[in-house]
């Protein structure tokens, strides 16, 4: 009986510290180093870790801003972390990634969770083995705490699908988050786990690393195994981690880079050796490095210019770090990657081969899938396209491969020619666009079509607070190279900046609602009002009442933005009626949001009366603790 009360109070002890620790280290915006000097200090487990994730998961993915980025939650998260504990106790870390919560892309294969490629037709779908990546993380130590949502079969770049539904941007959730991996690209930005796995046939990687302010690799074809993740186009696909900072980048890298006897592209020439990520984090690496600005990928239209802007000042960051910068012209450029792509021709035998592999897969080809009805609405069209692809036996595919060569040795020798070390260009020429109308300017293609390394780097913020990338792309085997820019770059120019809707939690399961109250006095008419900020949603609610005015003395009541002085615009109207009592909820852009904090937005009431026209109140919420 004593045994069975110490045993009792032993599980009692070790349950309060996971608790404690959980509340003590805040995970929110939390490096891999942090998270690994946090527990070789004592200061937290994998186990607390998981958890503390799992808290910003249940506030923010369904709760709060609604993100939807994650499809299925890892069971075994928990269980899997106090194990790595035990182990680390008993006998050391494996290395960097030793209990490390990551996040991975649902089309990476996973034996123990369900793997849907974000599409209804494979929802339940269990493979038989990890894919090779996937195995890597494990062998690494890494704790897959859940699976992220994708554009439907990786065939899009907004972020949607059939099964789970449109993935939000932390950033402003009325946005797309990228795509195809913006679920885990939301997930990484908004602090569900330390970094997380993408896949990249043409931007998928880069575009969500774009929008979500992250650092994202498409790596040279070959660096690591595209085995297990379900394909697109098998000449296309890479696969690669997304992260909050370039040292977070390339742990992950050392960690799922190498060769795999199922995926013949990852086989070495004799004397090339794989890169250590880690070794290329130099602060210097800019100085004297030779950058081509590649003019036909920077846009010219209205809907452009935002993101230009941040780009054109990030070049100049770069040279301020001693890289040189020329333009570089190529006005054939955008014709000669037109049909490229081999995506259309691939895809359905691809996809046939990967599932012909699964004896417990619940469909078996694109033609059934689309049949069935079992894709979404809004790729109706494009898979439809695809199942009826003629496949590789086409002209139109010899000469999609031609033309791949071709631009790769027009690369290679503007680059040879030039002494060129890297070119330069936006990831994205635009915003990410309201959820609901088209996403443009996609500038992928270049190094889907070439093979070469590209890696999309935090450039910066547009007026409105929307993120935007910078990508550089090398020659092959160059991936290391730009590792190294991207460090040095991040170092210096520090645009990493946490979604404002999902905050840091310090120990609390949810982010409480910011509550005040303010009144104004103007001769015995009292306006006064009470309101209640929630920061996840940007969500204003107030109710206004106003005593002792005289029958139909109030014309209107209205919400200002201070711009100059004391005044500024309206941006919202709360009546334009006589009232006692008024309530309501506004939801606050990204700007007025950060006006309200600020104190710069004010209750404005109009009246018949002089004394208490242009009565103002000033929304000035409680300081944050």
């Amino acid at each position: 009986m004593k045994s069975a009360r110490y045993l009792v109070c032993c599980l009692l002890a070790i349950a309060a510290r996971q608790t404690v620790l959980a509340q003590t280290f805040e995970v929110a915006e939390a490096s891999i180093a942090d998270e690994q000097k946090a527990m070789t200090e004592g200061r937290a487990t994998s186990k607390a870790l998981v958890q503390a994730y799992l808290d910003r998961i249940r506030a923010f993915d369904h709760q709060g801003p609604g993100l939807n980025a994650l499809i299925t939650l890892n069971p075994n998260a928990l269980d899997q972390a106090e194990s790595l504990d035990r182990e680390r106790a008993a006998q050391g870390p494996r290395g960097p990634l030793h209990g490390i919560p990551v996040i991975v892309k649902d089309n990476y294969s996973t034996a123990d969770m369900q793997t849907t490629a974000g599409t209804m037709a494979l929802i339940g779908f269990v493979p038989s083995s990890d894919a090779f990546q996937v195995r890597k993380l494990r062998e690494a130590g890494a704790v897959i705490i859940a699976k992220s949502n994708l554009h439907e079969l990786a065939s899009g770049i907004t972020t949607t699908g059939s099964a789970f539904g449109q993935t939000r941007n932390p950033y402003d959730p009325t946005r797309y988050p990228g795509g195809s991996s913006g679920g885990t690209a939301a997930a990484v930005a908004a602090g569900f786990a330390a970094a997380g796995m993408g896949s990249d046939t043409c931007g998928s990687i880069r575009i969500p690393s774009s929008v979500n302010n992250l650092v994202g690799l498409r790596p040279t074809k070959g660096l690591s195994s595209i085995a297990g993740i379900v394909p697109l186009s098998t000449t296309q696909d890479v696969g690669g981690p997304l992260a909050r900072s370039v040292a977070d980048l390339a742990a992950m890298l050392d960690a799922t880079i190498g060769e795999d006897p199922a995926d013949p592209a990852t086989h070495l020439d004799s004397g090339r050796t794989r890169p250590r990520f880690m070794d290329a984090l130099k602060t210097d690496a800019l100085k004297d490095a030779h950058l081509g600005v590649l003019e036909p990928l920077f846009g010219n239209a209205s809907d452009d210019q935002d993101v230009i802007r941040v780009v054109r000042a990030s070049i100049d960051e770069l040279k301020k770090e001693g890289a040189t910068a020329v333009p570089v012209a190529m006005p054939d450029l955008l014709a000669d990657l037109n049909g490229s792509s081999v995506i259309n021709a691939e895809f359905k035998e691809d996809l046939a081969k990967y599932l012909a592999a699964h004896a417990n897969a619940p469909v078996h080809s694109l033609e059934e899938i689309v049949e069935g009805g079992l894709v979404h609405s809004a790729l109706e069209n494009v898979l439809t396209a695809r199942a009826n692809s003629k496949g590789r036996d086409t002209y139109e595919y010899r000469i999609a491969l031609a033309k791949r060569v071709a631009i790769q040795q027009t690369i290679l020798k503007l680059m040879d020619d030039q002494k060129l070390d890297a070119l330069v260009y936006p990831t994205l020429l635009r915003k990410p666009a309201i959820i609901g109308t088209p996403q443009g300017g996609s500038t992928c293609q270049l190094s889907a079509s070439t093979g070469f390394p590209a890696i999309s780097m935090p450039a910066g913020f547009t007026p409105d607070g929307l993120p935007v990338g910078v990508e550089l792309l090398g020659r092959a085997w160059d991936d290391a190279r730009l590792v190294s820019y991207a460090y040095a770059y991040e170092q210096a120019a520090h645009h990493r900046r946490a979604p404002t809707r999902t905050p840091a939690l310090f120990g609390r399961t949810g982010v409480p609602a910011l509550t005040w109250q303010s009144s104004a006095l103007a001769g015995s008419s009292t306006l006064s009002v009470n309101l209640t900020f929630d920061p996840t949603t940007n969500d204003l609610a107030y109710t206004v009442t106003a005593a002792g005015f005289a029958d139909g003395e109030i014309l209107l009541a209205s919400i200002h933005r201070r711009s100059k002085g004391d005044n500024g615009p309206a941006i919202a109207v709360l009546a334009n009626h006589s009232f006692q009592t008024l309530a309501g909820s506004e939801r606050l852009s990204n700007q007025d949001r950060d006006s309200l904090m600020a104190g710069n937005l004010y209750l404005r009431l109009a009246t018949r009366s002089e004394s208490t026209n242009n009565l103002r109140i000033t929304f000035k919420p409680p300081a944050q603790h």
